[in-house]
């Protein structure tokens, strides 16, 4: 055997043996247990669920009526896409009053894909207008930086 061919005989076995198959189970979030969240009853305010559940992973943004905890556990394979494997969501909804209004379990099943847009939304006044493109340098550069040093002559 050739010293070219044993290098690369080499050369791909050190590459299948740096390519382990590790795996690796990543869990995110706060969820709390279940004995917890079977405490929790319609018509507790806030801070009793604050005392039992501790603080909500997120709160609505819009009316923060909707306390959400959530957890997910992912797979990570080397260099790999991560594979969500599992997810919990509890939503708990208060009414006008602070009190418990519904509380709501989700999983993996009830997730959906959401593909993000990535096109721009074109913004009033960030477009340069012909005199402001091609003047609006004028003045700016100052070839000797004027001194802060106090000096005047």
């Amino acid at each position: 055997m050739s010293i070219s061919k044993l290098f690369f005989l080499s050369l791909f076995v050190f590459g299948l043996v740096g390519c382990s198959g590790d795996i690796f189970l990543v869990h995110n979030g706060n969820m709390p247990s279940s004995e917890k969240i079977s405490q929790i009853r319609k018509g507790q305010n806030k801070a009793e669920v604050e005392s039992v559940l501790g603080s909500p992973s997120a709160v609505t943004s819009f009316d923060n009526r909707t306390w959400i905890y959530m957890s997910s556990t992912l797979k990570k394979v080397a260099f790999f896409k991560p594979e969500e494997m599992k997810r919990d969501v509890l939503a708990i909804t208060f009414n006008d009053d602070g009190k418990v209004a519904t509380i709501k379990n989700y999983d993996l099943e009830d997730g959906r894909q959401i593909n993000v847009d990535t096109t721009a939304t074109p913004t009033a006044g960030t477009q340069l207008g012909f005199f402001r493109k091609y003047f609006g340098g004028v003045g700016a550069y100052l070839p000797i930086a004027p001194s802060n040093s106090g000096d005047s002559l």
